[in-house]
């Protein structure tokens, strides 16, 4: 299979989980990722539990499909290994604060004259044009400015963050797509561009799809919020012997709902009989369904709901999804067979490329690829051995053979 983004070069300086899980994504479609690291590496590489230093749990589920090459920036032998790097890529990106770049021999201005064809893409927390420019921001910080961590405390009564690092991988999902979109343009053109990813505006963007409301109109016409997903009864219901996830949602869902539980004249309330009228009552209409919902079990909720055709589902629980018989049957799950680490696995990517699943490496070791990518790169061998001398890993790590799945 030729994946579509196959000869694609991408040169990635970034770490934790925002630029490292969109550079995974572009891997995942064939592109040449080299993640470029400090000697110490990427600070996820001790993130988690491990079996061997530097290749922890979470640094393995956000570097799939990747090179690594270790240069100490700080070395001017390592910045000019840079350059050369750069002259062979096709996107540089990195989420390095933009006030440090100049120093670094790595600002746009420098970089994109170099090489006219580049996608130059900084992910930063906030726009630079805007008083926020330049400061430093991790997930926790932009779920709470993004109000996120509000809308938690309006559904629940007290402020609190998403239990997954909703704002690192929804930025990471916006920054592969604007890298995509970068490099479709310069098909066209043959020029690269700048593109700016600010996790701020990004995220402010994603939340208010929905929650701006009322306020898409002068005079607004509500508060913001939208009150179907706020409603402190919106949850999976319980059940006689569990929880079961179902979404009764059209009218016709309603009315079928409503006579299955022997209530028929419920769906011809004012309160609920149509759209309008059960958003305003959202938490009325989530809290009588949940007392229906539970005198029955699970399964027999799962069965009339397939029978009623509304949309349903049990609960899992993060373990049970390596047990799910739809994952089982996708081929969701991958394993690698690691010579250090053994039988390692890896959920899986959902897309289909003319009907195959898409590749899937070995995370690397930190420094694994060095060599090799600056031999591509034209460094002669004592170039490249002065800027190995330079840039040793800290932490050594022996590498280990790539394998495929």
């Amino acid at each position: 299979m030729s994946l579509p983004l196959k000869g694609v070069r991408i040169l990635d300086l970034s770490s934790v989980i925002l630029g490292p899980y969109a550079s995974q994504i572009l891997g995942d479609y064939g592109a040449d990722v080299i993640k470029i690291e400090s000697p110490e590496g990427d600070s996820t590489r001790r993130t988690g539990p491990s079996l061997q230093e530097g290749m922890a749990a979470i640094f393995l589920g956000a570097n799939r499909n990747k090179r690594s090459v270790v240069l100490d920036l700080k070395l001017p032998r390592a910045r000019e290994a840079l350059l050369a790097l750069v002259d062979t890529a096709d996107v540089f990106m990195h989420s390095i604060r933009p006030q440090k770049l100049t120093a670094l021999g790595i600002a746009p201005d420098t970089l994109m004259p170099r090489n006219p064809r580049l996608v130059y893409a900084g992910l930063h927390g906030f726009g630079q044009d805007g008083p926020y420019g330049g400061k430093p921001a991790y997930d926790d910080i932009i779920q709470g400015l993004s109000g996120l961590a509000a809308l938690m405390e309006r559904q629940g009564g007290e402020p609190r963050y998403l239990p997954t690092i909703a704002a690192d991988k929804t930025c990471g999902l916006v920054a592969a797509h604007a890298i995509l979109a970068a490099l479709f343009a310069r098909e066209r053109t043959g020029r690269g561009s700048f593109v700016e990813v600010p996790m701020f505006e990004s995220l402010v963007g994603y939340v208010l799809v929905e929650h701006y409301y009322g306020h898409h109109f002068d005079p607004v016409l509500s508060a913001p919020g939208y009150p179907r997903v706020l409603a402190p009864s919106r949850r999976p219901y319980r059940t006689l012997d569990g929880y079961v996830c179902m979404m009764p949602y059209t009218n016709a869902h309603w009315r079928q709902f409503f006579a299955e539980v022997g209530q028929p004249q419920l769906a011809s309330e004012a309160r609920f009989a149509d759209i309008a009228a059960r958003t305003k009552n959202i938490e009325a209409l989530y809290a009588l369904a949940g007392e229906f919902i539970a005198a029955r079990s699970t399964a027999e909720w799962l069965a009339t709901c397939e029978r009623l055709d509304i949309p349903a589902a049990p609960m899992h629980r993060l373990e049970d999804l390596e047990h799910d018989p739809h994952l089982a049957a996708t081929g969701f799950f991958r394993s690698v067979d690691d010579e250090v680490l053994g039988n390692v696995r890896f959920p899986g990517v959902g897309v289909r490329v003319d009907g195959s699943a898409l590749g899937l490496t070995m995370p690397p070791r930190l420094g694994e690829h060095t060599r090799e990518v600056l031999r591509e790169a034209g460094l002669s061998e004592q170039q490249i051995d002065d800027v190995v001398a330079g840039s040793a890993p800290h932490v050594p790590m022996p590498p280990a053979k790539e394998t495929t799945p």
